[in-house]
């Protein structure tokens, strides 16, 4: 029988991790029936409501969620992950999940014992692709999840009128205290104040940024508390045709847990040197693709 104080805190883990992963939508081109309503908004941006921007938002993202292109790119991260450390990692998208290959820590190039490691891990990776495969089925579960948080955005939150910043819109944000959340991830979530922006001609994600602008109690603060001033932020830029990706990702999340454990979710990361490679990339071609020096393909697109 599962323990049901395990049960709530794998659930309190998951709702962090949504907070990050409901900006980290990255897709490509819209069918035409989602390229129709951007333009209608975009055409008549003067008046549109900041409701009808974010609904149409929303719906071009759900729409091309399914359709995202596969890319090389380089990869800075210093997070728990990480161990505190700066990780310099090229990363390549396949149809299994997506391949890291650690080149540097902190600065410094991996050699000797530890170079030695990650390339026995990388083979491994490629020996035995369907392991890889159940290994990176955890990040699919939550990329799938958070596709239906980003839906709660029309009705979980408050809009203020949508102003204009570069080729943005820029709309703010704050919690709806009409919407009743339904879980642990939508308590927190819904917590969260902030701003979208809006790519204008596309009606696109560009950038989101939330604060918690109180704590958020779980079982009356005896299980867990998130505590206000807690953050995250990313930004998001069009690639070839219309792929768009993450390029910066922060995430400032603090806390405690049941027995006084504090929650702790600190990451930095940076994503550039973006690469379009072939969708149908198996892992062995992922892993032969990284250890070249320097990796063949096209030109950066970033």
């Amino acid at each position: 029988m599962q323990n049901p104080l395990h049960s709530r805190s794998t659930r309190l883990k998951a709702a962090l991790s949504l907070l990050l992963l409901t900006a980290l939508l990255a897709a490509p081109a819209l069918p035409a029936s989602a390229q129709s309503r951007a333009a209608d908004v975009e055409a008549d941006s003067t008046t549109a409501s900041s409701q009808q921007v974010v609904n149409t938002m929303v719906g071009n993202e759900a729409a091309s969620a399914d359709h995202r292109g596969h890319y090389f790119y380089l990869a800075e991260e210093r997070s728990e992950h990480t161990g505190g450390h700066l990780w310099s990692e090229r990363v390549a998208e396949t149809s299994w999940g997506k391949v890291h290959y650690l080149l540097a820590e902190d600065g410094q190039p991996l050699s000797g014992d530890r170079l030695a490691q990650e390339k026995a891990r990388v083979a491994g990776e490629a020996a035995d692709p369907e392991a890889f495969r159940k290994s990176e089925q955890a990040r699919i579960d939550d990329e799938q999840h958070a596709k239906q948080m980003l839906e709660l955005l029309p009705k979980a939150f408050l809009f203020d009128p949508p102003t204009t910043q570069g080729e943005n819109i820029r709309i703010e944000f704050r919690p709806n205290p009409a919407y009743s959340p339904q879980s642990l991830e939508e308590r927190v979530i819904h917590g969260m104040s902030g701003f979208v922006l809006i790519d204008r001609k596309r009606l696109r994600l560009h950038e989101v940024e939330g604060k918690l602008a109180s704590d958020v109690s779980i079982g009356f603060g005896f299980l867990a508390t998130i505590h206000a001033g807690s953050n995250f932020s990313s930004v998001r830029i069009p690639l070839e045709g219309k792929d768009w990706k993450t390029q910066a990702l922060h995430t400032d999340i603090n806390g405690r847990a049941l027995f006084l454990k504090t929650i702790a979710r600190q990451q930095q990361s940076q994503h550039s040197g973006f690469k379009k490679i072939p969708d149908n990339l198996s892992v062995a071609d992922a892993v032969t693709l990284l250890e070249r020096d320097p990796p063949d393909g096209p030109a950066s697109t970033r």
